[in-house]
């Protein structure tokens, strides 16, 4: 009786601990990959390094913190440059998942289809896709779904199941792992109904984005994610978004044609700032998808949260918008981009001051209030 005790009094308190973390499995191989080569001209950062005692403090405690890698940008020159990457990180290149940052990529990926003209615009009504007849994403307008406020809430998403991406009833499906079509065809899709517009953060919404896109650029969806990360943001490296399918399914062709998109997302660290530089450089120069991002910017919609901590920029943010979370408090009027991802990711681009802070983390235990928003603060 005494050792089932003890099993259950270590069982509970290894499940509470567990509860306080925020990591998961390193995965980046073992699953379908839309992958994009590093370009022969990738840009090339200059660098006016100096120590920041609270980031290396960080940075130094990785294993109790979590965070592993922390780049600042500003005035078109890196200032911090701190990194402890685990081995099994460095022995794959150094990429590391964006998490939930992966879905602001897709929204920029997005704006890029806009701009080449396979989609019309934000206010396009998704009623030519046959994957969302009978659903309650059938005939909704795009910027209904970038803002994620489709009305999905009483199925999915973290207003009411504090999960992004397990529909309810089924406790062990995760939308990001079968295809979109599979899941458009649960039975509970295709009767719910469209519930009250309100914002409603969730993975599906996501999805519904990425594989939309891939179902308008055809044949040249792996063209314009070559001209978006390659041509445009000229990574160094390869990076690449999941599939929704487990690599040994490839060889099975009557998985197509499907569409199986998921946001997840992968690049080393520097690349990673490659692309949020691009961001910045699309706001300042008002190419036309920066002008997509201006226009998410001015349509952005209110959280509606009860309360708010400092943990990370979604959490201390008050606005979202396509896919992008704005308004950071106590930051006044700055007009901040943020993309936040599961255990700490985190890039954040302050288009007023020119400054980018990008953080791959492994567990969300990193005081983001000193090292990101104290930062932002600064002039």
């Amino acid at each position: 009786m005494r050792t089932i005790l003890i099993f259950l009094f270590t069982f509970l308190v290894n499940f509470s601990v567990q509860a306080n973390h925020q990591n998961e499995a390193y995965e980046p191989h073992n699953w379908g990959k839309f992958e994009i080569k590093g370009s022969d001209n990738y840009y090339k950062f200059n660098f006016e390094l100096v120590e920041d005692q609270d980031v290396k403090k960080e940075i130094k405690n990785s294993k109790k913190t979590g965070i592993v890698s922390y780049l600042l940008f500003e005035d078109g020159k890196i200032k911090i440059d701190e990194e402890n990457l685990p081995d099994y990180i460095k022995s794959n290149n150094g990429v590391m998942s964006s998490k939930s940052v992966g879905k602001s990529l897709v929204s920029y990926v997005l704006g890029h289809a806009i701009c080449d003209g396979y989609i019309d615009s934000i206010d396009t009504t998704l009623d030519d896709w046959s994957v969302l007849n009978g659903t309650l994403y059938k005939g909704q307008k795009l910027i209904d779904i970038l803002n994620m406020k489709a009305g999905d809430q009483k199925f999915i998403g973290e207003r009411n199941f504090n999960s992004d991406n397990r529909i309810k009833d089924k406790k062990f499906l995760n939308v990001n792992t079968f295809p979109i079509k599979d899941v458009m065809d649960l039975p509970i899709l295709q009767t719910t109904k469209k519930s009250r517009s309100l914002y409603n953060y969730n993975a599906l919404a996501t999805n519904v984005l990425m594989n939309y896109t891939i179902y308008k650029t055809g044949e040249n969806w792996e063209k314009l994610l070559h001209k978006v990360f390659n041509l445009n943001a000229r990574i160094k490296d390869k990076v690449f978004f999941h599939q929704s399918i487990r690599e040994y399914a490839l060889t099975d062709k009557s998985n197509y044609p499907r569409e199986v998109g998921r946001y997840s997302f992968y690049a080393n660290r520097y690349d990673y700032l490659r692309i949020a530089k691009r961001i910045l450089d699309d706001w300042n120069n008002d190419t036309c998808v920066g002008k997509f991002i201006k226009k998410i910017y001015d349509q952005r919609i209110s959280k509606n949260r009860k309360s708010y901590n400092t943990q990370s920029a979604s959490q201390y943010s008050t606005k979202y918008g396509g896919q992008f979370h704005f308004d950071i408090k106590g930051l006044g009027k700055k007009r901040i981009l943020a993309m936040d991802g599961f255990g700490g990711q985190q890039i954040i681009i302050d288009f007023d001051r020119g400054r980018i802070i990008v953080i791959n983390s492994l567990d969300r235990h990193y005081n983001w209030k000193k090292i990101v928003h104290k930062k932002l603060k600064q002039k």
